[in-house]
């Protein structure tokens, strides 16, 4: 982009493989980066803020096998201001959001004071949500979203009963929570972090489920007791909810956090009709995309929305990504850049 509005010179935070180092290692941190550092984009962003994700955790480590380049500005998602534009929809001064695609994995990403994305990854804020609303929400909120929309779409409504959602505390898990709660759902919230039930029941949540009960072994199918389920967990859940769900019910898979292999039979789909559905946020295409963001807004916004985020900064980022990668994440790690 010709003119660019973009400072010559400016923070990041930044993930760079050492080359040179043996064993294989990784420097990461806040450094000054220059502009031509930036792919091209129609879109200039000041950025006020981004959140932590479990991708971005991996993307920091040597051993995440998630990062594409090097060096490379993580950060999945993003909200601020457009500063340049020479897309005709998205003006000057607009607040607009972006995430997945290729972000922070194969293009730098949202952990920098300034940004430049192609005009089809851009999402205009939705009235009702600022920039911080957006974050708290954040690629993990919008899969959460995805999935109540999907479940919804399958004809799940709050009179078929009890939802369950596992990996509760984690950031899908807690939103999704939130979402289903003001919704008027019946959610049951499955957590290995007994210490969380009183956020959970905070957010809406009903009853809670330790881990011991949704993962242990079971038969092939036992009692039908859910009307649908969010996993955000994956193989180490999966199973239990899968031999649970009530005839024709479907359960919305989002997460490997827990594992990436499954170990089921083909009984609760050929004999009850149960649906898995597939949760895939990075590439959901833009009119889509733009479409929830708009219902995040309104009939998909989370109860308490903001209320139960951790703040971190680009110099205080480095514990957040460690801990979401340990398993130690209560709720959403927002990102403040801005002033």
């Amino acid at each position: 982009m010709s003119g660019s509005a973009i400072p010559e010179q400016f923070r990041a935070f930044v993930a760079e493989k050492v080359a040179e180092a043996d064993p294989p290692s990784l420097r990461r941190g806040v450094r000054t980066v220059d502009r031509d550092m930036l792919p091209e984009g129609k879109v200039e962003v000041r950025v006020g803020w981004s959140s932590v994700n479990y991708k971005d955790g991996l993307a920091t480590r040597i051993d995440g096998k998630v990062a594409r380049i090097s060096p490379l500005i993580p950060g999945i998602d993003l909200a601020g201001e457009v500063i340049a534009s020479t897309d005709p929809g998205i003006p000057v001064g607009r607040a607009v959001l972006a995430h997945g695609y290729e972000l922070g994995v194969a293009r730098h990403g949202g952990y920098t004071e300034f940004q430049r994305v192609p005009a089809e990854w851009v999402v205009p804020l939705p009235p009702g949500l600022t920039a911080r609303d957006a974050m708290a929400i954040g690629t993990a909120g919008f899969t959460a979203a995805m999935s109540v929309a999907a479940l919804e779409e399958r004809g799940l409504e709050p009179a078929d009963g009890p939802v369950l959602v596992t990996g509760a505390s984690g950031g899908v898990g807690s939103t999704a929570v939130a979402i289903l709660a003001e919704g008027g759902y019946e959610v049951w919230a499955a957590t290995g972090k007994p210490e969380e039930a009183e956020r959970l029941r905070t957010l809406g949540a009903t009853g809670i489920l330790g881990r011991d009960e949704v993962t242990a072994q079971g038969r092939p199918l036992e009692s039908e007791r859910w009307a649908g389920a969010v996993d955000a967990v994956g193989s180490a859940t999966l199973p239990y909810v899968l031999r649970t769900l009530r005839t024709g019910a479907a359960v919305a898979s989002s997460g490997n956090a827990g594992g990436a292999t499954l170990e089921t039979t083909v009984f609760p789909f050929i004999l009850r009709g149960v649906a898995l559905l597939g949760m895939d946020s990075v590439n959901v295409p833009i009119g889509r995309r733009r479409e929830l963001w708009d219902r995040i807004a309104t009939d998909l916004r989370p109860r308490d929305l903001g209320r139960h985020c951790n703040e971190v900064t680009l110099d205080t980022l480095e514990s957040a990504l460690d801990g979401i990668v340990a398993g130690s994440a209560r709720g959403r790690w927002i990102v403040r850049i801005g002033g």
